[in-house]
């Protein structure tokens, strides 16, 4: 390792040596009694990488012979990352806490796949790529099955981890594939391969390879994992499930595809399309019936992802623009509402039900206006920022001439808007049931006021974040 790798890679290496330091200082001292002051200090960390990495990161530069690159568009998606995971650190230690379960590995597991995912959206190299992938995700089994005393947690666990292993295996069946046919992993040696005329092992490997990252982003046909994992992991899991790894996988997907595939657009673009589209329509119909909350919320995050992938599929610069605009919106979206599903209890029990919120403005009258506005932006309701990001993604489709794929966006819109609009009717109009305990929960309340009030005015500038999509979109397109 040269003094320039290690400054390109210090970012992830710094948290590496925080996070090794946590465990050994946790492990030698209190333990679980140092459960809080671990999780606000990881937070705090994350915080001030992703300033460094914001305000002092610039140009292009590859560490490891390109098995690294930091660019302006790995550094939009670390520090959405590192946010999002400050974010669910610091709203879920009071949940966790009040039900004994606020052990200290919990931020340290957090923080080890939040580095994996740092290294997923910096990948150079199908090797980096898969090692950032794994270490994301071994960390994302054991938090999904945390509680141990829970058959359901247990149960989400084990069949995110066996699902997930399938996926890791059709990965690496397709790297071998596109390896063997092009002779290196390197994603600036395989697309000067495939330019023109595209072996067929490479493309083999390249469906296998969409396969498996099609699984991390739970898009149909391989979403089966999503709704029972949601529901039965602890609810601040699911929150860091719909938030952080969505965003890092879904930059992963627009990396491979542009540096790897980006001269064959036409061979992938019509795949991505047709995975969209299945993703919007099944998450819009699917969710109609659930009365669970966080499995409503499953399939909000599958018709969603389906709408990010409608950008990638546009298979240009505005294209990864909008798809990265619509992440950032949708994140910003799913952290104000798991903030509000962790504060609903009855008699200081979790509660999921969607009708236990029935005229639940009598009692919390700003909190279901806040709740309310998130549930307009996820349904796409104008003037809500949520709106903006599915315009954006029904332009680029449009003007990538994929017009099929803008209308069927629209109708899945329209339909989705259903069981959001839904839970606002429960609130306003719902029948008259036992209200829901007043919990005191100042962070999560805070956070949901932000996302909130970040959906409201956020539609004057974004806040800048369409500005360093941009910039980010055009490092990756070239």
């Amino acid at each position: 390792m040269t003094s320039s790798d290690f400054s390109i890679v210090l970012p992830e290496v710094l948290l590496a040596i925080y996070g090794m330091a946590a465990l050994l200082f946790a492990v030698y001292t209190g333990k679980d009694k140092l459960a809080g002051l671990i999780t606000w200090v990881t937070a705090a960390v994350f915080v001030i990488i992703a300033l460094l990495i914001g305000l002092g990161g610039s140009g292009s530069n590859v560490a490891f012979d390109g098995m690294f690159i930091d660019d302006a568009f790995s550094r939009f998606g670390k520090v959405g990352v590192l946010l999002a995971g400050a974010a669910i650190l610091v709203m879920s230690y009071d949940f966790l806490d009040k039900r004994g379960f606020a052990k200290f590995e919990y931020p340290i597991l957090v923080l080890f796949s939040t580095i994996g995912m740092m290294v997923m959206v910096s990948s150079g190299d199908l090797m980096t790529l898969y090692v950032g992938l794994e270490l994301m995700s071994l960390a994302l089994y054991v938090i999904a099955s945390f509680r141990r005393d829970s058959v359901k947690s247990t149960e989400a666990g084990l069949k995110y981890f066996v699902l997930g292993s399938l996926s890791s295996g059709l990965l690496l069946y397709g790297s071998s594939l596109v390896y063997g046919f092009s002779g290196t992993t390197s994603f600036a040696g395989i697309i000067t391969v495939v330019q023109d005329e595209v072996p067929v092992g490479v493309l083999f490997g390249l469906v296998f390879v969409i396969t498996g990252l099609a699984f991390k982003v739970s898009a149909v046909p391989f979403h089966m994992w999503t709704p029972d994992v949601y529901e039965g992991a602890p609810t601040p899991t699911t929150a860091f499930f719909a938030t952080a790894p969505k965003l890092a996988a879904m930059g992963l997907f627009a990396r491979v595809l542009h540096d790897a595939f980006g001269g064959v657009v036409g061979d992938w673009q019509q795949v991505i399309a047709v995975i969209a589209v299945a993703s919007m329509f099944l998450g819009a119909f699917a969710g109609i019936g659930q009365t669970n909350i966080k499995r409503l919320m499953a399939y909000s995050s599958i018709s969603h992802m389906g709408f990010a992938l409608m950008g990638l599929a546009a298979g240009d610069a505005l294209g990864v623009q909008s798809a990265l605009v619509y992440m950032a919106i949708y994140v910003a979206m799913n952290i104000g509402v798991f903030a509000f599903i962790m504060t609903m209890e009855r008699d200081g029990q979790p509660v999921t039900d969607i009708k236990a919120l029935n005229l639940y403005w009598r009692t919390s009258p700003v909190k279901a206006l806040a709740l309310l506005i998130l549930l307009f932006s996820l349904a796409g309701v104008p003037p809500m920022l949520g709106f903006f990001g599915k315009l954006f993604v029904l332009q680029a489709a449009w003007s990538a001439g994929l017009t099929y794929l803008a209308v069927f966006g629209v109708i899945a819109s329209v339909i989705g808007a259903f069981y959001y609009l839904r839970i606002v009717y429960y609130m306003y109009f719902g029948a008259e049931s036992e209200p829901l305990d007043k919990t005191k929960a100042p962070v999560a309340y805070a956070l949901l006021a932000v996302s909130a009030l970040i959906m409201l005015f956020g539609i004057i500038n974004m806040f800048g974040v369409d500005g360093m999509a941009a910039i980010a979109a055009d490092a990756l397109v070239k």
